[in-house]
């Protein structure tokens, strides 16, 4: 007996959720096969055994061009090719780029991205490049590539994908349901970076959407979040959110004119979710904090090192931080915590090489040399 083994194939992340998502399920659907990304524990980090604590890492770094924004960036495309549009335009400081050129090569459109001259990481920028996208160096910060492309979207026949697009978010809150789905519940504790404060917001969405409550206690989306059927989860977590200490708008309670940080991803000093992420600290009974530089290489080597995760700097905020709360008990022993990994480690090769700790070693084309290259460094 034959089965058609394209009937369990995984499609994508509107495929998966089609029923939650607010868009038409017979029209074009523009995907690389987003979502499904992996729920990693950790298992090797003493500080987790000392406290009882259950760490996951959702490691976005998976998704097709190696971030996160893809959740979002699916929902956006699909939605301005539904709606006829032939070209789309975001302001980025690399991520960003990256997917709106692969979704708008998918789908046969113009992609116009916004980047600040000379502060993008090169494998973000070669991504842009290379699948076509118009990349436009503006001489300044992402905040103000983002106001640009404010004004611009006014005089021209463009759609903006950065986050302030509602369809965005409709995208990234199935990570949310991906982690439901996986552990049974919500974990105690979900801890992410934050530079736009889109991602943020957005898996509050998703969680309140799993929780069924969203009309009752979720302001986020004015009560037209579509409901599951039944209830998966009445648990939501508390909402952590970690921000680098020179681009800390959250933490200084106001918006920030020259953010400054090696995790670029996160260089953000205008987010755009601003007032939606205050709503997430309130509703959830999170908080934010921040993270030196020195504090967010550190936990990215640790990751790579000690669990053989790879992630980019600004991914690793979140872990950083939650390490940090787990140590002082302001996450108690015991609890269950994720921690949104949102892009890869190979979207900032040069940074890595330059904290690396192991030696590149040279030597002569001989067995004796490999030999004593390796027992000269052996455990």
């Amino acid at each position: 007996m034959t089965t058609n083994a394209t009937e369990n194939r995984y499609t994508g992340l509107i495929n998966n959720y089609i029923s939650r998502m607010p868009i038409d399920p017979n029209g074009r659907i523009i995907s690389l096969g987003e979502g499904n990304t992996p729920l990693i524990e950790c298992h090797n980090i003493e500080l987790l055994k000392k406290y009882n604590i259950r760490l996951l890492l959702k490691y976005e770094g998976l998704n097709p061009t190696g971030s996160f924004k893809d959740r979002g960036m699916t929902m956006a495309v699909t939605k301005a090719v539904q709606d006829g549009s032939r070209a789309i335009i975001c302001a980025s400081t690399g991520n960003t780029s990256a997917s709106a050129a692969a979704y708008a090569s998918r789908a046969g459109i113009s992609a116009f991205v916004l980047i600040p001259e000379g502060r993008i990481a090169m494998g973000k920028l070669a991504q842009a490049m290379i699948q076509g996208a118009v990349v436009i160096q503006v001489k300044g910060n992402f905040d103000d590539g983002m106001r640009l492309v404010k004004e611009v979207a006014k005089e021209a026949p463009v759609d903006i994908v950065n986050s302030i697009n509602p369809y965005r978010l409709q995208g990234q809150k199935t990570a949310a349901f991906e982690i439901v789905d996986e552990l049974g519940v919500a974990p105690d504790f979900h801890c992410l970076p934050v530079g736009n404060a889109g991602n943020i917001t957005a898996h509050w969405i998703g969680y309140s959407e799993y929780a069924n409550q969203c009309t009752q206690s979720c302001s986020l989306c004015s009560g037209k979040c579509q409901f599951l059927q039944g209830m998966k989860s009445a648990k939501r977590p508390q909402m952590v959110g970690y921000q680098a200490a020179g681009s800390a708008p959250f933490m200084r309670g106001e918006m920030v004119d020259a953010p400054e940080t090696l995790a670029t991803a996160i260089r953000i000093g205008h987010p755009q979710s601003w007032d939606n992420a205050w709503k997430v600290h309130k509703e959830s009974g999170g908080w934010f904090d921040e993270c030196s530089d020195y504090e967010i290489l550190a936990a990215q080597r640790l990751l790579a090192g000690s669990e053989g995760v790879f992630c980019e700097p600004a991914s690793a905020t979140s872990v950083a931080g939650a390490l940090r709360d787990i140590e002082s008990g302001k996450i108690p022993a015991g609890s269950t915590v994720v921690c949104t990994l949102t892009g890869h480690g190979l979207k900032d090769p040069d940074t890595a090489i330059k904290q690396a700790t192991s030696k590149l070693i040279t030597i002569d084309a001989k067995l004796a040399d490999v030999k004593d290259a390796i027992l000269s460094n052996m455990d």
